[in-house]
């Protein structure tokens, strides 16, 4: 058998199915329901551009879903998804069908009932997740060409989180987390320096790669090398700097439930050094004009 056999067309871009291999299935594709009817036979060559949700939580979900959005824009995230996994050659996890579509309508009846949802991380996640932001960028942009809407850009960076998940297979309220963190302890960070960072500066882009790295060591068990001579420079001549990053790394430690090894301390010193350096070079006035 190297056939679907429909059970069920739910509209004419999902069908209930039975598979050869995993039994009932729901399967989404642009048109596959399309005068389709039940004990219809489909070729599995034509699975290509479809997607089979195969766990049975998935499938509830999914068909809960359906009754409650526009045709327009399940056929639209499909063509997302496919783009998504052309672009990065990844198979993405399953689940982004439910979470992507369920996002999306929601921030379309938002935006009708002219509620604004910020994103307060929309920087913290663009520095972090950049390939995956330029993949939302074209998918808003989709989004609303399809649509007819104006989303506004706050949602890149919901959808940014999104893609993410379903490419590392993390949960998207894991990546939620990290992201909030890192833009947790930029805020922490510069109450401490009483500076606030450029958002489009290189700086900024440094302190933000930096402690992603310092959450992906964490998050992956890696050991950072302790490197004495380093960490009693830093203690001796940024006393100062040296604190607040001992601050920051609690803050890691108690919101991850880790340890941070104590070296993290020290080269996190180095960046906010560095940002303390910058604000005295702008606060510095200018020389008085020669007579």
């Amino acid at each position: 058998m190297s056939s679907l056999t429909v059970a069920k067309v739910l509209n004419n871009n999902v069908i209930i199915a039975d598979h050869p291999q995993y039994a009932e299935v729901v399967v989404i594709g642009k048109g596959i329901g399309f005068n389709r009817k039940s004990r219809d036979r489909i070729d599995l060559s034509a699975v290509e551009k479809m997607f089979i949700l195969r766990s049975q939580a998935e499938q509830e979900q999914y068909k809960q879903l359906i009754p409650q959005v526009d045709e327009k824009l399940i056929e639209v995230i499909q063509e997302i998804v496919l783009h998504i996994m052309r672009q990065t050659g990844t198979t993405l996890n399953e689940h982004i069908h439910i979470a992507l579509t369920d996002h999306i309508a929601f921030a379309i009846r938002r935006m009708e009932q002219h509620i604004i949802l910020h994103n307060p991380f929309l920087y913290e996640t663009r520095e972090i997740y950049p390939k995956e932001y330029a993949l939302a960028e074209y998918a808003v942009g989709r989004i609303n060409e399809t649509m007819n809407v104006q989303l506004p850009v706050d949602e890149i960076g919901f959808v940014a989180l999104h893609i993410y998940s379903a490419i590392s297979n993390r949960h998207i309220s894991e990546v939620k987390e990290h992201s909030q963190l890192i833009g947790d302890l930029v805020g922490l960070a510069e109450n401490g320096l009483e500076y606030r960072v450029p958002r489009d500066s290189l700086d900024y882009s440094r302190l933000v790669t930096h402690l992603r790295f310092v959450l992906e060591r964490l998050r992956r068990g890696e050991t950072v090398r302790q490197t004495s001579s380093l960490d009693n420079l830093m203690k001796r001549e940024y006393p100062e700097m040296y604190m607040l990053a001992w601050k920051l790394t609690k803050v890691m430690e108690k919101r991850l439930k880790l340890p941070v090894y104590p070296a993290e301390v020290s080269y996190l010193t180095v960046h906010l050094q560095r940002l303390a350096q910058k604000k005295a070079e702008e606060e510095e006035p200018l020389a008085d004009p020669e007579v």
